[in-house]
């Protein structure tokens, strides 16, 4: 039934030819906003990228020029005479103290003030005579600018010292000992006597933090997911991290910026994931779709107001036909102008005439035709009862039963009154209830007390009309043919479901088989009565008198309600039958032709 209804969903034509306008609306806003989305994030992209790759270049000249200057004061006292030759003293102890004095340590402490950042600068002599200057804690942070005068001993049993002499590198920037866990890097360089041999004379160590040659990291975004690393292209190990990106867990969500730093093996790597080259992207999106959806709103109301305009003179004409379909043939369509609205008004104003006519010639005989049928029908059911009951009547007056006469003429009485009910096809439940009950107090008295009647009837149905004599002829065809034994038990159940009733007729006699039930609810006439018990031999009738039970109701439901109602009989072969009855609430002609039942 749902599916039925939404086959008949009715929209306006004007409004179905806004739907490809509005798909065209859409697919351009779409498109347009794509395009635009497009190229914002591209532009976003570019103007960060670009953005990032100068900052790289402002670190690369920052780290390029302090390295310069570290390499220079290594330069400086390894270019330096005086400060061979003082490494170099054999004399007294007096002397050496003042060869440190005056030529030592000012030649290392002038660059370390010339330096703007803090760096240790170490020097490592050959001459064991030479005096020591301990400086800070090498395996601490560097906290400020420091010099040390050291002895040989301190690193030529480190593996890192001895890892240098066998490679035999010299003036190379490098992690040495605690470099790696401080994050620094140190310069290191041989110190060679400028006479005789050229003799090693000692080693300089430059150590410096990488935080303080890399420069300002204000440029670089660290918290929203940029990092920044020092590579050594030579050994591939990276020598510093600042950010959180694990560029190896995930590589694609990343883009790499480089920057090699000249003279050296080390390159500068910024890690700029994605998201952040598209972090407007979602505001940007935001701004695009209201935009968008603004412009599908105002060009749908702009369709929407067409539509409406352009469809009046067709709505009119929609609003007619419905009137004209549910029978109002008296309006007319009246346009004036010269165009395609007017032919059709004037097509449809001639239509109506011609189906007027029709109506009176065709649809009126149909009904009077229909009428007739169910009257035909209603009159077949009273005078097969009167028949059978006169016949009993006959019976009990030739066997002087004068009380049980008296008492069926009076039962035949009142049911006949109810039959009649002041010529109105419908009555209520409860009447057609009550002329159950005339019936069987009829069959009472031929059989006394042997059979039992249960009536479960919901009370909210009792007024509901229904046509009139729909559940006699099924009680009567226990009697004929249900009834085999002494005694038989009958229920008369009713109920609401939805918008329907359902009655039923359930008795507890020997049933029926399946041909039999077809039988019953064909046009051909129904089987003789089954055999009954001696001494009611005056059950046995005409079996021609059958074929108004079962099939006579049937007829008169589908008739009056259509096809969707009638009967359903289910039976087994003794175990007794039950016929189940559905029927309407109301419809349309129950409301004409109940109006009699209510006043």
């Amino acid at each position: 039934m749902k599916s039925f209804q939404l086959s008949k969903l009715y929209i306006p034509f004007t409004y179905k030819m806004m739907i490809p306008y509005m798909a065209l609306v859409l697919l351009t806003d779409v498109l347009v906003g794509y395009i635009s989305y497009t190229m914002l994030v591209q532009s976003r992209t570019e103007m960060a990228e670009t953005n990032i790759r100068t900052a790289m270049e402002q670190t690369r000249n920052n780290i390029e020029y302090q390295m310069d200057e570290i390499e220079r004061i290594s330069s400086t006292l390894f270019s330096s005479l005086t400060f061979q030759n003082a490494l170099q003293n054999t004399g007294e102890p007096l002397e050496i103290m003042l060869k440190m004095k005056d030529d030592i340590i000012p030649q290392m402490r002038a660059p370390l003030q010339l330096y703007g950042n803090n760096i240790r600068l170490a020097v490592y002599t050959v001459d064991e005579k030479m005096y020591e200057v301990l400086g800070d804690d090498m395996d601490k942070p560097i906290q400020r600018r420091d010099y040390y005068v050291l002895s040989m001993h301190h690193i030529e049993n480190t593996d890192w010292f001895k890892s240098l002499q066998a490679s035999n590198q010299d003036n190379l920037w490098i992690q040495l000992a605690s470099d790696r866990k401080l994050e620094n890097v140190s310069h290191f360089r041989k110190l060679v006597s400028s006479s005789g041999m050229a003799s090693v004379i000692g080693y300089v160590r430059v150590t410096a933090r990488f935080d303080e040659l890399l420069g300002n990291f204000d440029t670089f975004p660290i918290d929203q997911g940029i990092s920044l690393r020092l590579l050594n292209t030579q050994s591939g190990e990276v020598m510093y991290t600042r950010g959180l990106a694990n560029h190896q867990s995930n590589p694609a969500s990343y883009l790499s910026v480089k920057e090699e730093i000249p003279g050296t093996p080390f390159v500068i790597e910024t890690l700029v994931p994605h998201a952040y080259l598209s972090k407007d992207a979602s505001k940007m999106q935001k701004v695009i779709v209201a935009v968008c959806l603004i412009s599908f709103l105002v060009m749908a109301f702009i369709g929407y107001i067409v539509a409406r305009l352009s469809g009046k003179k067709m709505k009119r004409i929609v609003m007619l036909v419905r009137s004209f379909q549910e029978g109002n043939f008296h309006k007319r369509i009246g346009f004036t102008g010269n165009d395609e609205f007017v032919h059709i008004a004037n097509s449809f104003n001639q239509m109506a005439t011609s189906i007027q006519e029709l109506i009176k010639n065709v649809y009126v005989q149909g009904i009077q035709k229909k009428q007739a049928e169910l009257d035909v029908l209603q009159a077949q059911i009273s005078p097969h009862f009167l028949y059978n009951t006169l016949s009993t009547i006959g019976s009990l007056a030739n066997l002087g039963e004068t009380d049980k006469v008296t008492a069926m003429v009076q039962g035949l009485s009142k049911f006949y009154r109810l039959t009649l009910n002041g010529g109105n096809v419908y009555i209520t439940l409860e009447k057609e209830i009550e002329q159950v009950k005339t019936y069987l107090d009829i069959q009472r008295v031929k059989y006394a007390d042997t059979f039992e009647v249960y009536y479960d009837i919901e009370p909210d149905i009792l007024q509901t009309p229904i046509i009139k004599l729909i559940l006699q002829p099924f009680v009567e065809n226990i009697f004929k043919h249900a009834w085999f034994g002494k005694t038989i038990a009958i229920r008369i159940t009713g109920r609401r479901l939805g918008d329907r009733i359902e009655l039923k007729i359930i008795d507890t006699g020997i049933g029926m088989r399946p041909d039999t039930i077809k039988k019953m609810l064909s046009n051909t006439s129904l089987p003789m009565p089954m055999p009954v018990p001696a001494g009611q031999t005056d059950k046995v009738e005409d079996a021609k008198s059958d074929k108004y039970g079962l099939k006579n109701v049937e007829e008169r439901i589908k008739l009056r309600y259509g096809t969707d109602f009638g009967i359903r009989i289910g039976s087994h072969y003794g175990a007794g039958t039950t016929v189940q009855i559905i029927l309407p609430v109301e419809n349309a002609e129950m409301r004409e032709d109940a109006e009699g039942i209510w006043l």
